[in-house]
C-alpha cells in the first residue's frame, strides 16, 4: 500500500535506544565474571519490565515494547561477543584485564585503587575503568614498582604501579 494511503496516526515510532558503551569494531568484548552477572542480570530485568508492561494504550504499549526488544536485542548482541576471563588465570604479579591495581598518581601522598573491567562494567565512581581506556592500556604488562606515564596536551601524568591483585 502506498503510503499516501496511510493515515499518520497509524504510524509506528522507531525506538530510539541509546547505544551500549562504545566498544570499536574489531575489539574482543572482555568481561569480568562480575561483568557477565550484571550483563545477565540486566537481561532479566528487561524481559520482567516487558512481561509487566503496564500500558492501556495499545500504541503506547507497542513502543514501550518495541522500545524493550530493541535494548535487549543490542544486550543479547554483547553478550553473545562478551569473552568471560578467568581471573585466577591471570599472572598474579603483572597487570592485565581483571587486575585490581593500586597506583600512586604523580606526587600524591595517598594511593587509587582501580580495577581493569569490561566496557559495560566500567564505572570509574566505583573504581572500574574500561580495559580499552587510555589508563588501562597504559598499565597493562607493568609490575610493581613500574612508572606509567600517560601523556596529556599540555602536561603528563606518572602512575607508580604500588600493589596488583585479582
Amino acid at each position: 500500500m502506498s503510503r499516501g494511503f496511510v493515515k499518520e496516526d497509524d504510524q509506528e515510532e522507531i525506538p530510539l535506544v541509546p547505544p551500549r558503551a562504545d566498544l570499536p569494531a574489531g575489539v574482543t568484548n572482555y568481561v569480568t565474571q562480575v561483568g557477565m552477572e550484571e550483563l545477565l542480570a540486566e537481561k532479566d530485568r528487561l524481559i520482567i519490565e516487558r512481561e509487566q508492561l503496564d500500558v492501556n494504550d495499545d500504541k503506547e504499549r507497542r513502543i514501550a515494547f518495541n522500545h524493550i526488544n530493541a535494548k535487549l536485542k543490542l544486550l543479547n548482541t554483547r553478550i553473545n561477543n562478551a569473552i568471560t576471563v578467568d581471573l585466577t588465570k591471570q599472572p598474579p604479579h603483572v597487570v592485565r584485564f581483571g587486575a585490581i591495581v593500586t597506583l600512586k598518581i604523580d606526587q600524591a601522598i595517598t594511593t587509587n585503587q582501580y580495577q581493569i573491567v569490561g566496557v559495560d562494567e566500567a564505572d570509574v565512581s566505583k573504581g572500574k575503568i574500561s580495559f580499552i581506556s587510555p589508563i588501562a592500556k597504559i598499565l597493562m604488562d607493568k609490575k610493581i614498582g613500574d612508572k606509567a606515564i600517560l601523556k596529556l596536551p599540555k602536561t603528563e601524568r606518572v602512575f607508580e604501579i604500588m600493589g596488583i591483585d585479582y
